[in-house]
Order: C-alpha cells, then structure tokens, then sequence
C-alpha cells in the first residue's frame, strides 16, 4: 500500500495524482453494506475510505506523515467532483462529502488527468560576451572575415615550445563588461546550476525562462543585511508596521518576567490571527505562481536533503525580494514558534506545528489553476521549509563563487601569441555529451597525433634548416613527443636515413714527398780539424 516515489521533472502534480488515484481505486476495499433496508455490493463508507486513503497518504514517501484527516477529506472531495468516485446512486459532482457513513462505489472507469501541453517556448541559448564581441549596435556588414585554416603553419605556432622557439606575446584587454552583460551571465547559469541539480533536459516544462528576472537574482544575492534579510530598496514594499510588530512579539514571546506579559488572556490568539488575516489575503502566494512547478518538482528530491536543499536555494533567489524577505520573517516566526516551549496553545484541538502548516501553508504555495494536491504539496513543502529555513534561505557560496569567476575572467587580461588573431573564437559554455571509454581511449590517443605528426613532417621536410638545426629540434621533438617520434622513426636504421653518412674522402698524398723521397740521416764529417 506504498506510492512509488515521484522523482523531480515536469507534471509532478500530475503524476502524483494519477498515482494516488490508481492505488486508491486498485486497493481499496469493497464489501457489502446495507442502508435503509437494502444491500448494496462493491462499495464503502465514507469513513471507511477517509481512513485507508489517510494511511496510504501518510505511509507515502512523496507526502510524508503531516497529512491531516481534514486534508485527506478535502481531497476525497476532488476526487468525488472529478468523478473519482460516486454516490451509490450514481451521483458525483455537484454532491458534498462528509466523514460520515454514506456509501459510495468506484465508477465502471476513472479517467487519468492528461498531462498540460504547454505552448513549446523558444529555445534562446544565452551567449557569454566574450572578450573581443564587439558593442551593442556596431554592424558587421563591412567587418571583412578572413577564413581559418588549420594546417601545418598554424600548428608550428601552437606547438612553437615543443620544437624550441617561443614567440614574443602581447597583453590584450578584453572590452568592458556592461550592466546587462552581467545579469545575462548571472540568470544563465543560476538556472544551468539548478537544471543539473534536478537532473532535467530542459527547465522550458517547469519554468518560463523568459520570465525570470536577473535583477532579483542579482539583489537577492548583494543586498542582504547581517541577519542573512533581504534588504528593499522601495520601503513602501515592507511589511506594515503593525503586521511587523505582531509578528516580532510572537517570534520572541517573552518568557522571563510576568511583568512583560499580556494584560490579558488570549492576547497571543489575536495576534497570530492578525498575522494568519495579513498573509491569507495575499494576491499572490510568496512563492508565486509563475515559480509553482519548479518548487513541486524539488519536492521529489526530498529523501535527498542535501540535494533538495540546494535546489530549494536556487529557486528562492528567483524570488521578487520583496517576496523572499516576507518569506524570510514568516519562516523565522513559524520556526521559533513551534520550538517556544512556553508559548500557549494559539488553538485548541491543534497542536503548534500542524496550525503553522495548515494556517500558511496556501500563502506559500499554492498553483493559479488550483491543482488537486495543492493543499498536501504545499503541507509537504512548508513543513521541509520550516526545518531547513535557515539552510534554504541563504545565498548558495558555491554559485555565487563560481559565478564570480566567471566574470572576473571575462574581465581579466589575455596573453595572445603571434598569428593566435586567427584562431577561432570559443563558442558559449554548453553542457558536455558523455562519451563511452573506448571513445575517449580512441581519442586521447589518435586525437593529438595527427596534427602532431604533420608538424614532424614540417620539420623534416623544411630545405631552410641546416642538419645540425634539424637534428637540434627533432631531439626537442623526441623528448617532448616521445609516441609520435617512434612512430616515424620505429628503429635506428630509419632515422639514419634522414640523415645518411657522406663518404669519407682519402687523404691526398703530398707531392713534395714524391719528388724528393725520405733519406735517413748521415753523418757527415766534421769541419773541425
């Protein structure tokens, strides 16, 4: 009697409802009952079915033990309206349902909720401005374009350290990063890191990209006070004063001195009804609408907290501030409400924790089209949020770091060689295709060499240098390149080719020695008398 999980993706709400509905009508059991002095078969008791449906809701991993039997009532009457189930006089719809004993049975068949087919978005790839991009408004019409051809030549100069010569080079300033080019960089990969984190192809069936907006990503980021509290620049978007105050008063209910409590009893009642009056009239839900499917997807990730942590930070900084700092105060409230020993019961028959979740768990989250399991994604969600507030409601250090790279080296200085002007300009970062290990053997080994060999050919061949220069940078080559070099010159004798001995010429014998032969020496007589 257990859901299969529903991991992230699109049409979680979806998915989760089929399923509900098919173990429902799948397990639920059937018996004969009589009303009214007549016996029906195949059916069961309103009560009956709100207490099966209430365990399975509850032993299920993708709603957890939160949900109440007034949740599970609520949504045995959406599947009585959607013709789930019905009267045993056939009626559904327009009839009401009640924890009571009235009988009701399954219909011959119970049509699945299709899934929405939303208008398929254009897929806008945003480009990184890269250091020589020029100018919004230059044209281009007249910019002559000078092909590149990777031979030989171009080669030489890549590899100009391995054969000995290295090349003067230049500092290059990349131009100026503008405001806009930034937030492009920042909404980017905000929404690549949560993508990777989901595990999605596409964000277009959770999300509108083309509705987010980089600037509260960028604000919710910087303006921040001390307390981690998103900082408004238009202070007519706050909390109202009074609002503010009740809510600051229950947060930090005195429990110190009877001096500092109320003048009279029920006093906290009335001020969490002003709060709970303040947040139910919302015009929207503080998460938005926009923002819905993409919170009901990171509900998949829950049996993984880390991971669902993470994505729940990402999707609280697409927030409006004004949205994440009402956001931020409420979840700060519930939390230290709930773990207030000394705070009395704000109702009776609720405990704390479950009145915090039902009293604001719509004005967290709840969907424009008013899908069926609103009411228990939303407890499921505000219920983690409640637990992880202060983890989920902080800036994710590892994006923000590595965005910051991202544009400190779009703006830093490039080292450019001779004859680089003509490499070809990096196309935008783009996700890696995984290849198998024998194509990545294939290609680590095969990949390089090529061009590799053609440079050894280059220098082999090159009628400019002398042997001596030629045998200098071939050594170069062979130490740096020791596979390609074999390769060429598998033994000795191969490479002796390349360079073959001239034959020795024989000395010339002196003429002189000819004309005049060797005599050995004789002594002659002294001139001394």
């Amino acid at each position: 009697m257990e859901h299969r999980i529903v991991g992230p993706g699109p049409y979680r709400a979806t998915k989760l409802w089929n399923e509900t509905v098919e173990l429902f009508r799948a397990r639920m059991p059937l018996r004969k009952h009589r009303c009214r002095f007549k016996s029906y078969e195949r059916c069961f008791t309103a009560a009956e079915a709100v207490d099966w449906l209430h365990e399975l809701l509850r032993c299920s991993q993708n709603f957890g033990p939160e949900v109440t039997r007034k949740q599970t009532v609520q949504l045995l009457k959406k599947f009585l309206k959607n013709h789930v189930i019905e009267d045993i006089k056939g009626k559904w719809g327009q009839e009401d349902f009640d924890d009571n004993r009235h009988l009701y049975r399954f219909p011959p068949s119970s049509p699945l909720k299709p899934y929405p087919k939303k208008p398929p978005y254009q897929k806008d790839v945003i480009k990184f401005p890269e250091w020589n991009d020029l100018p919004p408004g230059t044209s281009q019409e007249n910019i002559p374009v000078r092909p590149v051809v990777m031979n030989s030549e171009m080669w030489y100069k890549r590899h100009s350290i391995a054969i000995g010569e290295v090349p003067a080079c230049r500092l290059v300033y990349r131009r100026q990063l503008t405001e806009a080019h930034v937030e492009e960089i920042w909404k980017s990969m905000t929404l690549a890191y949560l993508q990777k984190i989901l595990g999605l192809d596409s964000l277009e069936e959770i999300l509108d990209i083309k509705l987010v907006n980089s600037k509260f990503i960028i604000h919710n980021v910087y303006s921040v006070s001390k307390q981690g509290f998103v900082i408004l620049d238009d202070k007519s978007k706050e909390l109202p004063h009074w609002v503010m105050s009740a809510m600051t008063c229950l947060a930090n209910w005195p429990n110190c001195s009877d001096l500092k409590q109320p003048m009279y009893l029920g006093f906290e009642k009335d001020v969490f009804k002003t709060i709970a009056d303040y947040y139910g009239h919302l015009k929207e839900p503080l998460l938005t609408f926009h923002l819905f499917d993409a919170f009901v997807s990171v509900l998949g990730l829950l049996q993984k907290e880390k991971m669902a942590i993470e994505a729940f930070q990402i999707c609280c900084l697409l927030l409006p501030p004004e949205n994440r700092r009402k956001l931020q105060l409420l979840m700060r409230m519930m939390a230290r409400i709930c773990l207030n020993k000394e705070m009395p019961p704000l109702f009776d028959g609720f405990g704390t924790r479950t009145l915090m979740v039902q009293t604001f768990s719509r004005c967290i989250l709840c969907s424009k089209d008013e899908v069926d399991l609103d009411e228990l994604l939303a407890a499921r969600l505000v219920t983690f949020l409640m637990d992880n507030y202060q983890e989920i409601l902080k800036v994710p250090m590892a994006l923000q770091t590595s965005i910051e790279e991202r544009v400190a080296h779009l703006r830093r200085v490039q080292i450019k060689y001779p004859g680089a002007d003509m490499d070809i300009t990096l196309s935008a970062p783009s996700f890696c295709r995984q290849i198998s290990p024998e194509e990545f053997e294939y290609q680590r080994a095969y990949g390089s060499q090529e061009p590799l060999a053609a440079l050894l050919e280059e220098v082999i061949t090159d009628t400019k240098l002398s042997n001596k220069e030629k045998k200098k940078k071939l050594k170069q080559f062979q130490k740096s390149y020791p596979e390609v070099y074999q390769e060429r010159f598998p033994t000795p004798e191969s490479e002796a080719l390349l360079f073959p001995e001239k034959p020795k010429p024989k000395p010339q014998l002196l003429m002189w020695a000819l004309k005049n032969p060797f005599q050995p020496f004789q002594r002659t007589r002294s001139f001394r008398m």
